[in-house]
């Protein structure tokens, strides 16, 4: 069993590899795009509309209400960022799933570019919130001491999120092979339920913990702006 799909490697030339992950994700994104057009293409706003629309409509809807509720902020500027983290990860996840599907939330290169998005959305919220001068201001408060602490704490915090998700992704799929050879005849099923609720619960803690993050930098600097 390949602990990550980043190993298995059907092409490589210098920096450039061709692995499982990045087929897997262009599989997800396909989907996702697909859908979406599929969807859009006949949005109405009649009283009567199609399931994938209402089904659409109910998604956006809960997470509006999730983002909301994680940010006491209007939660509609964050939609499009938290909104598609925690549609791309909820489908790899719950993908895995279908034999021979090998989920790239399981790659930790993957975790890690979510993690740095967040990592960047965070200064970008907060910029255009507060102004530059506001947003750098706050490294440096309640003291000039705290600089360091504070990057360090804005770093670690990155590599936290990525690992988090990198980790949990990986058991599930470990624990479900251990398993499966221990009790091959009864634990498939329930390695396959438990693998969809650990997908879901992923998707959601990584989307409210990125909320969370943006809404802390967002009420942090705007304290010290008001203190300037």
């Amino acid at each position: 069993m390949e602990i990550s799909p980043d190993l298995t490697v059907y092409f490589s030339y210098e920096f450039i590899k061709l692995n499982d992950t990045l087929i897997f994700t262009w599989i997800v994104m396909f989907i996702l795009v697909a859908f979406s057009w599929l969807v859009t293409r006949r949005v109405t706003s009649a009283s009567i509309i199609s399931d994938n629309q209402n089904f659409l409509e109910i998604l956006v809807d809960g997470l509006l209400t999730q983002i909301e509720g994680a940010t006491n902020q209007h939660p509609e500027r964050f939609l499009p960022l938290l909104g598609t983290l925690f549609i791309f990860i909820l489908v790899s996840n719950l993908l895995s799933a279908v034999p021979g599907f090998s989920p790239p939330t399981g790659s930790l290169s993957t975790t890690t570019a979510f993690s740095l998005i967040v990592f960047f959305a965070v200064p970008y919220y907060g910029i255009k919130e507060n102004g530059l001068v506001n947003y750098l201001k706050s490294y440096v408060q309640p003291s000039p001491l705290m600089l360091p602490f504070n990057v360090i704490g804005e770093v670690s915090r990155t590599f936290a999120l990525a690992v988090r998700l990198f980790g949990n992704i990986l058991s599930g799929t470990m624990m479900g092979a251990i398993l499966l050879v221990i009790m091959p005849l009864l634990v498939p099923v329930i390695m396959q339920l438990l693998g969809l609720l650990i997908g879901v619960v992923q998707a959601y803690i990584f989307t409210v913990l990125a909320a969370v993050f943006i809404a802390a930098g967002l009420e942090v600097h705007s304290e010290s702006g008001q203190k300037v």
